[in-house]
């Protein structure tokens, strides 16, 4: 069954850059994931099920197929609610400091295993400048355990990124809706000039952490 999935989803991302641009939906390591593809670049993302302080946490992950590079950052993400205003994902050194700083530390490890939790189950993206290379470099310089936590919870903020042809990047993007689930609404991606959007009918349910 395992077997079975990761061959789906190898053959997904294999194929992606041939199909029409639709929003394709498929889950994997308990997550439920939206994908979308155009003019050879992939945008995809969950949500992480836990809150922490006063989050909402997305997992996503952009590859780039084609010849050109490509510049994501995170302001190019934001939340349209079917009623109110945008919302856009607070800067990651904000998070990291407040979580860092106000979060127990369990919830930190939470929020990082849950996050490791759903990239793992993604390998076959390689990702080659994304959370666990930001990981692996953090933690190269720190020896203690609260350290190596904090390095940990602060390689998982999504960052601005330049990908070149064949490269892939993933991270995590954090909305302060007062630790309410994000509203049904319209996920935006504004990467060079092209548009994405990913649509949310139902509210999903959050555990909180704290």
């Amino acid at each position: 069954m395992v077997v079975m999935r990761l061959v789906a989803i190898t053959t997904l991302f294999l194929l992606a850059p041939l199909l029409p641009a639709q929003v394709i939906e498929f889950e994997s390591g308990g997550l439920k994931y939206q994908t979308l593809t155009k003019n050879g670049v992939t945008i995809m993302y969950a949500h992480l099920a836990a809150t922490v302080r006063d989050y909402v946490t997305l997992q996503v992950a952009v590859s780039n197929g084609t010849r050109q590079p490509v510049i994501i950052r995170p302001e190019d993400f934001s939340w349209h609610p079917s009623s109110g205003p945008a919302i856009t994902p607070i800067a990651a050194r904000i998070v990291v400091r407040e979580l860092l700083s106000k979060a127990r530390r369990d919830d930190v490890v939470g929020l990082v295993g849950a996050y490791e939790n759903g990239l793992y189950g993604l390998q076959q993206l390689r990702s080659s400048s994304g959370y666990e290379s930001r990981r692996r470099a953090a933690l190269a310089e720190v020896e203690s355990a609260k350290l190596k936590a904090a390095a940990a919870a602060s390689a998982i903020a999504f960052v601005q990124t330049k990908l070149v042809a064949g490269e892939t990047t993933d991270g995590a993007l954090f909305f302060n809706t007062a630790a309410k689930p994000l509203p049904p609404g319209i996920l935006k991606v504004i990467c060079g000039n092209q548009l994405f959007e990913f649509v949310l009918t139902e509210s999903v349910p959050q555990l909180k952490t704290r």
